[in-house]
């Protein structure tokens, strides 16, 4: 199906960061000028992701500047509302989801399939009019970053796998070569954490889910989890030990630290069996600054390997984007709430303390 906008505004609804752990403020901004190679996306349905908390808290300033006045937001489902005079493949009308990894196209690692490794990656919110949290946004370079939708697959669902879901897809499918049988403990139930379970689950895997908050927990049993451990008042080692106690001892064939830092990745990689694997996918907050102390003895007489995982390169939408289609992965059912523009702020705070879960997804800008 393909939308059908006949005219263009010249102003656009906005949620606009001024200063680190402000309220937003929301008010009318310019729409987004368009370059010959970029397309003007109308935006169904935006998701509020902890990445985007992560700016407005003011965290990664040790790899990465937020321009401010910025609009934040990268978990986008809508459709193309005009494109430039170079695009060829893109057409206004067109359902599309856009990767929060986005790519030149012209780079080694582009060229290579690798696009979430590309030399000159940007994402929404540093690119100018890029932000998912407005009515409108650009995204550059769109035959290659505007990812069509199957009829199959809604907005709602693509805002759903545009950042969280299909980085867990590719941390346990690609990073993580998970196989049917093999044990996989998710430390961290957020986003994330909770579609990596349903993933494990899809592929034959049996996830142990590990988190401070019941709730939580409970959420991942719903989705698949074998087990469930909670980190409530555990050092990491004794962390560790729950998680191998749960598995009768032995420990998981792989570990996977949806949050990020030293309180998920230590006792991760601590809980794993010999010949085990651990894959980090959440980045530090301002207690680590980007550096995580690792047992490097244990790596070595245990042979355990860390990979890192970033996004999804684009040549691995098309199986994701299926098994959606199908239904034998369904992101939409980790939608826990739908909200209004003027609700992110409050979402923002909400999650200073972890009280979301599941996704919540901006629907009426």
């Amino acid at each position: 199906m393909a939308y059908v906008q006949t005219s263009l505004p010249t102003t656009m609804r906005a949620a606009v960061m001024t200063a680190v752990r402000e309220p937003l403020e929301i008010h009318d901004v310019p729409l987004p000028e368009l370059g010959p190679e970029d397309a003007l996306v109308k935006i169904v349905a935006s998701g509020i992701c902890r990445s985007d908390w992560h700016l407005w808290n003011g965290d990664w300033k040790w790899f990465m500047k937020l321009p401010q006045p910025a609009v934040l937001g990268h978990e986008m489902g809508g459709y193309v509302a005009a494109v430039g005079s170079s695009v060829k493949r893109v057409q206004v009308g067109q359902r599309v989801t856009v990767p929060f990894n986005l790519a030149c196209g012209h780079c080694p690692y582009c060229h290579a399939g690798h696009q979430n490794r590309c030399d000159f990656m940007a994402v929404p919110q540093l690119t100018p009019g890029g932000g998912g949290w407005a009515e409108y946004a650009r995204v550059p370079t769109a035959d290659l970053n505007c990812i069509a939708l199957p009829d199959e697959v809604d907005e709602l669902s693509a805002a759903a796998l545009g950042c969280r879901y299909m980085t867990a897809w590719r941390a346990v499918r690609d990073r993580g070569g998970v196989q049917a049988g093999e044990t996989v403990a998710v430390f961290g139930c957020g986003g994330v954490g909770l579609a990596a379970i349903e993933i494990c689950t899809a592929l034959g895997a049996i996830p142990v889910a590990v988190d401070i908050d019941d709730a939580k927990l409970t959420q991942a049993r719903s989705l698949g989890a074998c087990y469930a451990v909670s980190a409530k008042g555990h050092t990491a080692e004794t962390l560790a030990a729950e998680v191998r106690k749960a598995l009768g001892g032995l420990g998981p064939h792989a570990a996977l630290d949806a949050l990020g830092g030293s309180r998920t990745s230590l006792p991760a990689i601590m809980s794993l069996r010999k010949g085990g694997r651990l894959v980090v996918v959440g980045l530090t907050g301002q207690e680590d600054e980007g550096k995580v102390a690792f047992p490097a003895d244990d790596i070595v007489n245990k042979e355990l390997s860390i990979a890192g995982s970033v996004g999804n390169p684009h040549s691995s939408f098309p199986e994701l984007l299926d098994l959606v289609a199908i239904g034998r992965l369904k992101p939409s059912a980790l939608v826990s709430r739908k909200v209004t523009l003027a609700d992110v702020s409050g979402v923002l705070v909400e999650m200073d303390r972890y009280a979301t879960s599941g996704y919540v997804i901006i629907t009426s800008f």
